[in-house]
């Protein structure tokens, strides 16, 4: 428990305090770490946080402080989570955001609502540090193959995973105090494929997934 505990407190100290659309971009030597680390290739991991980038922009440009909306795009799709004040806006966002150079499928995940506040939005960033956090602990797949992004206490799985590191994040997720739903995102991987991609050299292209849900 105080090693769970422990590794939220730092989780949550290194994720902003705020999410929104801006991705967090690595430089230099944490770039290269993390893109040996995922199961994405390096070409399909530059090319989600360009995809960020570009949605975020597009997205302030349109639309303003009308909508507060995250993006997280994996392996060329993207999901969009957050609040807008009607569904003509929700289906505009998505419209704008599935026009963006190498997107392949968006996941319009956004509700009609106010723009939630200071206090949840630093409560969903303390959820997904915790999640974060029992990953490590349970070790029943390697936490930086799930991303996890919270919104309203709902967790949202994203990765190249197998059916049984689905159910393991999806149950460990779903038993963290705070989370009131968990959507998975992910796009399934055979075992074999699996161990290819974590065992491939970095400049080695990534198999593409069997199949996607």
């Amino acid at each position: 428990m105080k090693r769970t505990l422990l590794a939220a407190t730092l989780l949550a100290l290194a994720l902003p305090a705020l999410q929104g659309c801006v991705p967090a971009v690595a430089t230099g030597v944490g770039v290269g770490a993390l893109m040996i680390a995922d199961r994405r290739n390096a070409e399909t991991y530059l090319a989600d946080e360009a995809i960020e980038i570009r949605a975020f922009n597009r997205i302030n440009e349109k639309f303003g402080d009308k909508v507060h909306v995250n993006v997280t795009s994996y392996n060329l799709k993207v999901l969009l989570t957050g609040e807008v004040p009607d569904e003509g806006l929700k289906s505009e966002l998505e419209k704008a955001v599935a026009g963006i150079a190498n997107v392949k499928g968006v996941t319009n995940e956004v509700a009609i609502g106010p723009a939630s506040g200071f206090q949840a939005r630093s409560n969903d960033t303390f959820i997904t540090s915790k999640v974060k956090a029992r990953f490590i602990d349970a070790n029943k797949f390697k936490a930086n193959h799930v991303k996890v992004v919270t919104e309203a206490g709902t967790v949202f799985l994203l990765g190249l995973v197998t059916r049984q590191e689905a159910d393991d994040a999806a149950e460990i997720a779903r038993t963290t105090a705070g989370v009131k739903k968990v959507v998975r995102v992910f796009e399934y991987v055979q075992i074999r494929e699996a161990q290819q991609l974590d065992s491939r050299p970095p400049e080695e292209t990534a198999p593409k997934p069997a199949e996607a849900k």
